[in-house]
């Protein structure tokens, strides 16, 4: 029998205990859910679309001017292995001058910021909701406050046509981050997640959700315990597809490290404490995309 995925994750429902059970199963399996439920509104999100697409249709040489000091941020443009896809990015979206220094470099208008930090704002609480239930369903109290954790918005988007249908949208990989809350295309699908049979399984479309995907620094945190999903976006249609992405990354000013709370004598220690800013670092200058970075972040248990 075919697994079931992905998990819907009802956010309403997510302090009783079965929903609990059903969170934490999620993370360990698939590194993957959907919420339903989330009172984000509906307008705002249809609104946030419009800034991305927006912001997709500036010229080339406007978008090139949206960088960022850490590796792998700012503006991508299409590369030889995702010839169809580019992203705009803001590091540190809580910062008041991260948003300043975006909206100069890429001309935003007042309203547009207006609509980005509504929509951050929303997505961030969300995302710390879900960050500390993730944490109570593993019975870590101390660490689990991700208030203050850096955040990052990624707008992507997919030029796919009708020549390349069945090619790539973007390599395959894991992300860099603890969670990732993505408002999915509602009307192109192409997003596809490896299941334990390393078998890539089509991610069905359903309007009004999000998507949450975990990344490396969940395996970190976890002690081991938790999933970083391996994804990948096919073209699957001649359309245009956008996604936004807002990525809960690491502890701002503190080491990425499990809690005390799974540490103990039957889980060592996976991982050194690090950085999280040396991570991206050895991720993008190794191009190691797929989780393999965290084999050199590996503790010996010797």
């Amino acid at each position: 029998m075919a697994e079931k995925f992905p998990v819907v994750i009802d956010v309403q429902k997510i302090g009783e205990e079965e929903e609990l059970k059903k969170l934490r199963e999620a993370c360990e399996k698939w590194g993957s859910f959907r919420i339903i439920n989330h009172s984000i509104p509906p307008t705002l999100v249809a609104d946030m679309k419009k800034v991305v697409e927006a912001l997709h249709d500036l010229p080339f040489e406007t978008k090139k001017r949206n960088t960022e000091a850490i590796a792998g941020g700012g503006y991508v443009g299409p590369t030889p292995l995702s010839p169809l896809y580019e992203a705009i990015g803001i590091y540190d979206i809580s910062s008041s001058q991260s948003m300043h220094n975006f909206c100069s470099q890429l001309h935003v208008s007042p309203q547009q910021r207006q609509i980005m930090e509504a929509y951050g704002q929303a997505v961030h609480g969300l995302a710390v909701k879900i960050g500390q239930k993730m944490a109570e369903s593993l019975g870590v109290v101390e660490g689990a406050d991700f208030e203050d954790w850096l955040y990052e918005f990624r707008f992507n988007k997919y030029n796919f046509t009708a020549e390349t249908i069945g090619s790539p949208g973007v390599q395959i990989h894991t992300d860099s981050s603890f969670l990732s809350v993505l408002k999915d295309d509602e009307n192109v699908g192409g997003l596809e997640v490896m299941d334990s049979s390393s078998s890539f399984v089509p991610i069905p479309l359903f309007p009004g959700t999000f998507l949450v995907n975990l990344g490396d620094i969940a395996r970190v945190w976890s002690n081991g315990r938790f999933c970083n999903l391996i994804h990948r976006v096919q073209c699957k249609e001649a359309n245009k597809r956008f996604s936004i992405a807002t990525f809960m990354l690491a502890p701002r000013n503190r080491n990425v490290e499990a809690p005390e709370e799974l540490v103990n004598h039957d889980h060592p220690r996976l991982y050194r404490p690090f950085i999280y800013e040396d991570y991206r670092k050895l991720r993008f200058t190794n191009k190691m995309y797929i989780g393999e970075v965290l084999e050199l972040l590996r503790l010996s248990l010797s």
